[in-house]
């Protein structure tokens, strides 16, 4: 049995410190990949749950970025300490809880040293308490249960810190900590909880915290990276921008500012209620909730991002804005690396593309398998979503905007798409056309697509079977033949290429079938080599033709008539025999 195929975009990935691999959390395993080539190069085994975090740790000095120490966390209830270069596992902590999200101040604001460890490292996690649950698993459930919390665990001795609860919520949420590692705050509903590092951390050292409300569902935060400026998008697609949060709270003794003037709301436009902060102004581009939000790392700007998959820069001091469009799915992560020149966006179609900055150039993509395009009601259980090609351990799959995916099962990887419809991504969008079915010749040069356009109130509904052929080299699918109607106004109900010629067979929900031939196949020179026609038509009492399919060596096509199977001599498009009666109806041979 050969498997493959996980989420890339399940948390954030993290570079590298030479900025040559990336390091990608695929279920219960870190994936490598190669920067250069987007390939596959080592993994991390180990977790029995999926991994919700990996953390680098960074380099010190420009010798040490050959270092390559990670921490993970997963909902297995364990963190572990690894030197992905060999790749080896050298510590393993016990939380018992499942974690959802980690962050380590210490090592962005001292990073570890080559020869020096650190006397106490402390870790920050958001995790599910399930003991109340388990408790009363038999219970009524109790709707203000606080199953999410934030503890803190003590890195160097292996254990939590014990008693330290800084924040509890219905359900855990991701922390998100500043470049500098002075700050990290949480959402909570349309509040957002921000904590000040210690500046010498200890177990239960006292840590200060402020509360910046808002009046809508907050979904992401990012801090600023030199300047007390934090933001946060909204479920509405609004950006505010909180500047000089925790004065009053953070601030040392040499630096406070006039609380009188602090607590003058003309003077701190913007800001809701009592909330410590100098000022709040909001941005407004996305149509629908902000998913990714992150300053750059000089903090000029401002990358925001959502389902509209368009990556928005924003000039922080002004307000102006650039576009990097036409991404073509929703966006969920921006990672910025080490090198400056070079960042990383995770998207809702499994892919993570390598941006070489500030040009926002998609350079190189590492492509997932994608999961089969949302149907109407209607064409549910009637589509064919997978098409194999034994050879080449390839699958065809139909994909979101029209597409259909090729990815391989011996490499574990996405390798091309073709684009079946035109279509311009827009969330939100209702569907116009349908890929229904999708089919590949058994050396997988060959393949055959029905979509179908959606009447509009009863009206425009159209058929069309495309037949396209790949390149020798590229293995790239050009489109060579439309069809359009060809079984008059029926649905398509099978394709199948006969397995040694240039050959296919089509079924019609209509009564009828009909044998498709390229024309290099009848030799006529005339004729473009690449176009198909029609060879032969036949159909069984009127019935329903709801699957085919042709023998292994191509002699006999199999043509299902609803309850019973008809046999054909495809060259000659004679009936031999007809088999079988089932209880039910045939959708597949």
């Amino acid at each position: 049995m050969i498997r493959g195929g996980r989420s890339y975009v399940s948390s954030p990935p993290a570079f590298s410190n030479d900025v040559k691999r990336l390091l990608v959390c695929t279920s219960n395993t870190v994936s490598i990949f190669s920067t250069s080539t987007g390939l596959q190069i080592s993994s991390l085994e180990g977790h029995t749950a999926p991994v919700t975090t990996v953390i680098v740790v960074p380099a010190s000095t420009p010798a040490t970025k050959i270092l390559s120490y990670c921490w993970t966390a997963s909902l297995d209830e364990t963190i572990k300490y690894w030197d992905f270069s060999t790749p080896e596992l050298l510590k393993t902590i016990d939380v018992k809880f499942p974690i959802f999200s980690m962050v380590i101040p210490s090592l962005l604001r001292q990073p570890a040293q080559s020869d020096v460890k650190p006397s106490k490292l402390f870790a920050y996690l958001s995790v599910e308490d399930t003991r109340e649950t388990t408790k009363s698993h038999k219970k009524e459930p109790r709707p203000n249960t606080m199953n999410g919390r934030i503890c803190k665990c003590n890195l160097t001795e292996s254990r939590l810190a014990g008693g330290v609860t800084l924040a509890e919520m219905k359900e855990p949420q991701v922390i998100t900590i500043s470049s500098s590692g002075k700050y990290f705050g949480i959402r909570k509903q349309r509040k957002l909880l921000i904590w000040k590092v210690p500046d010498v951390e200890a177990e239960r050292v006292v840590m200060r915290k402020i509360t910046l409300h808002h009046t809508k569902k907050l979904t992401v935060l990012a801090f600023h990276p030199t300047q007390r400026i934090v933001a946060a998008g909204d479920v509405t697609g609004r950006i505010l921008i909180w500047r000089g949060f925790g004065d009053r709270t953070f601030a040392t003794n040499d630096n406070k500012m006039n609380l009188n003037l602090m607590n003058n709301e003309e003077e701190r436009p913007g800001v809701r209620d009592n909330d410590d902060a100098d000022l709040c102004t909001t941005w407004h581009w996305h149509p629908s909730e902000v998913s990714v939000l992150i300053f750059s790392s000089d903090g000029a700007y401002l990358y925001s991002g959502g389902k509209e998959g368009v990556l928005v820069v924003w000039q922080l001091d002004t307000g102006k804005k650039k576009f990097l469009p036409r991404i073509g799915s929703p966006l969920l992560y921006f990672t910025e690396s080490p090198d400056p020149s070079l960042s990383s966006i995770s998207c809702a179609d499994n892919q993570v593309h390598l941006l070489k900055m500030p040009s926002m150039e998609i350079i190189r993509s590492i492509s997932g398998i994608k999961l089969p395009c949302p149907l109407p009601e209607e064409y549910k259980g009637i589509c064919r979503d997978i098409a194999f090609n034994h050879d080449g351990g390839l699958v065809a799959l139909r994909a979101e905007n029209y597409c259909i995916h090729f990815y391989s099962l011996l490499d574990d990887r996405g390798i091309s798409e073709v684009q079946v419809c035109e279509r311009n991504h827009q969330p939100g969008d209702d569907v116009t056309v349908v890929v229904t079915l999708v089919a590949l010749s058994q050396d997988g040069s060959l393949m055959s697509t029905v979509d179908v356009k959606l009447a509009e109130e009863g009206i425009g509904s159209l058929v069309c079977l495309k037949f396209w052929v790949s390149g020798t080299q590229n293995k790239e699918f050009t489109l060579s033949t439309i069809v359009y109607e060809p079984h008059r106004d029926a649905g398509i109900s099978a394709v199948a290429f006969h397995p040694n010629r240039r050959a296919a067979v089509s079924s019609s929900y209509g009564g009828d079938f009909k044998v498709w031939i390229c024309n290099d196949e009848l030799q006529q020179k005339d004729l473009q080599s690449s176009g198909w026609s029609c060879h032969a038509v036949g159909s069984y009492k009127k019935k329903a033709m709801t699957a085919a399919a042709f023998s292994a060596d191509g002699s006999v096509l199999a043509v299902a008539a609803e309850t019973v199977i008809t046999l054909w001599d495809p060259d000659r498009n004679v009936l031999v025999a007809v088999i079988g009666e089932t209880l039910t109806v045939i959708f597949e041979i």
